[in-house]
């Protein structure tokens, strides 16, 4: 990880940039860190357990406005990155990417198209426990998935975690804060549990990357990744794949 060390501390010192958007080792895995001083640069880590979508941060304006970002960027939050410049929300003159390749090799991206053409090539990471449940409910008959997604809906307490967690989520004002009228109830019940996923799933259409991110942030482990994740599944087949610029 020198690498990636070294050209941190490059830019942060030659004031290409304010802020560096990396990882850090944690007491079970990596976790976000926010480095601001060449000082600090040796807290950075990049692996193959660094899956954590850090894209989520470049849209929070208490952390990154008026300021130019380094991120070291996993193969899904380059993909949120990608759809992230489509929909205006960043800059390319304010961002500097860096991702890591299978091989572990560190990449330095000038320009969206060159992600775009990354992404096109690389291999999908493995998720075999996703794949599992997958296969799983795809199996199971409509009135068997209904019950599924009642039984796991049904805990949910509307911490708006996966709300929090999304890079997508980046709305001013959410669907749950709007009062005049009361869009959902924001009390916890199965049904305006299940109201909540689905306004949630359908505001990922055609956006989402598929990096977990909404189920890794449950506290309470209901899968609702895969929800998103069927809701792209269902685009591509109806819509097409996704181009790259924001259109499917």
């Amino acid at each position: 990880m020198n690498e990636l060390r070294i050209k941190a501390k490059e830019l942060l010192e030659k004031g290409d940039i304010n802020l560096f958007i990396g990882y850090e080792e944690g007491s079970r895995s990596p976790r976000p860190v926010f480095i601001s001083s060449s000082e600090n640069v040796e807290k950075l880590v990049f692996n193959d357990k660094c899956t954590g979508n850090l894209a989520v941060y470049l849209t929070r304006k208490d952390l990154v406005k008026g300021k130019k970002v380094g991120i070291s960027a996993s193969y899904y939050a380059l993909k949120s990155i990608v759809q992230l410049f489509a929909e205006n929300q960043l800059k390319e003159e304010d961002l500097k990417i860096i991702g890591l390749s299978a091989e572990g090799k560190i990449i330095e991206f000038n320009a969206i198209d060159e992600i775009k053409q990354y992404l096109e090539n690389a291999p999908l990471p493995e998720k075999k426990d996703d794949e599992e449940l997958i296969k799983q409910l795809d199996a199971m008959s409509v009135n068997e998935r209904w019950q599924f997604w009642t039984d796991e809906l049904s805990k949910c307490f509307k911490c708006y975690a996966c709300r929090a967690a999304c890079p997508m989520g980046y709305c001013t004002k959410c669907i749950v804060e709007v009062n005049c009228p009361q869009g959902i109830q924001p009390w916890a019940a199965t049904v305006s549990n299940m109201e909540w996923q689905i306004n949630r799933v359908m505001h990922m259409a055609g956006r989402c990357s598929d990096c977990g991110s909404c189920g890794t942030a449950c506290p309470l482990d209901i899968p609702i990744h895969i929800l998103t994740h069927k809701m792209a599944e269902l685009v591509k087949e109806n819509f097409g794949d996704q181009d790259g610029d924001g259109n499917v």
